[in-house]
């Protein structure tokens, strides 16, 4: 299937005195990508997921986003008898692939798949492996409605907190954990990453990786910092106290790290186990965000605690709530109230 009968519907709706010089242009495209075969975008999206893999900082899990895009992609146009190398895929191949996502899946994961197509045809420009203009400028992001992202409300947290009381190793592991993803909104990679040597209890802080591989440090307050303080009492005991890393496991082949996907594991089952139902490591981040502002600090003040390099990223992650906490800034402070 050549570019003119892939944009055949596009050139319809064109008056007729335009069309023929369309179709000669797409035709005379054609015949120049024929000229050019570039390598099969499969091997392609391999090499970049490897690639990816080897930057500090990104989790396994968003290397495996970017795997499925590559996989459903390329499946796409297997499926369809599309152009499939780096040269002769192009911009309406992307669009009806987009378009038949949203239509399979959701927007949402349409527009997902529009930004790791963005980031993979830049790597390609980037390393040689694409001489054709990259087509990602000529595609329109999917429209995704927006959506109120949900928070964990005190109550729920009171719930979580609760679930995790108790004596032994795994409670007071577990609690430190919340309590520190409560304290700081920090990311669960750069959680899962913390060293015993990172920790400073005496003056409240932890040293953290930050997503790229910059280095922050993150505030503890009085009970979080007590909550750790606790685990590593118990984490002395344990079978493979000497590992360098601050949070153990208890089941599993090697139980001297206590990862990002068993973080993960924990807060579902917590949540479960609290009646909450689903309960993810980003909604601390969002919560911890919302919770700073509306407790009066100001938007840089949150960015630096959260590890933000701009204030751009609070707005993001708190943008839904500013009505709310506005309200409740006027409840506290309304003009009219001083007369």
């Amino acid at each position: 299937v050549n570019c003119l009968s892939a944009c055949g519907f596009f050139i319809a709706m064109y008056p007729s005195t335009v069309r023929a010089s369309l179709k000669d242009n797409l035709l005379a495209g054609d015949e120049m990508a024929k000229a050019r075969t570039g390598a099969p975008l499969v091997k392609l999206f391999e090499s970049f997921a490897y690639n990816l893999g080897e930057r500090p900082g990104l989790s396994e899990r968003t290397v495996e986003v970017y795997e499925r895009t590559g996989a459903q992609f390329t499946g796409w146009l297997a499926a369809n008898g599309l152009p499939a190398d780096s040269e002769n895929v192009d911009a309406p191949h992307i669009r009806s692939f987009l378009a038949a996502e949203a239509e399979r899946t959701s927007a949402a994961s349409a527009h997902q798949h529009y930004r790791n197509l963005r980031v993979f045809f830049k790597w390609l420009a980037r390393e040689g492996e694409r001489q054709a203009p990259d087509p990602i400028p000529r595609v329109d992001a999917p429209m995704v409605a927006r959506k109120v992202k949900p928070i964990l409300p005190d109550d729920d947290l009171e719930k979580l907190l609760k679930a995790c009381g108790g004596q032994g190793f795994e409670a007071r592991r577990d609690m430190a954990v919340l309590r520190v993803l409560l304290d700081s909104g920090v990311r669960v990679s750069g959680l899962a990453g913390i060293q015993v040597e990172n920790v400073d209890l005496p003056h409240r802080i932890i040293r953290v990786v930050l997503k790229g591989g910059d280095e922050h440090y993150i505030p503890l307050g009085r009970k979080s910092a007590a909550a750790v303080d606790r685990y590593l009492r118990a984490r002395a005991r344990h079978p493979q106290a000497e590992s360098p890393w601050l949070w153990l496991g208890l089941k599993g082949k090697d139980t001297s790290h206590f990862g990002s996907a068993g973080i993960q594991d924990m807060l579902e089952r917590r949540g479960k186990a609290a009646g909450l139902g689903k309960v993810g490591p980003h909604m601390f981040r969002r919560t911890a965000a919302h919770a700073m502002l509306e407790m009066g600090m100001q938007e840089m003040d949150v960015a630096r605690i959260a590890g933000w390099r701009s204030t751009a990223m609070v707005r993001l992650y708190t943008e839904d709530l500013a009505e709310e906490r506005a309200r409740a800034a006027h409840a506290r402070m309304s003009p009219g109230d001083r007369l």
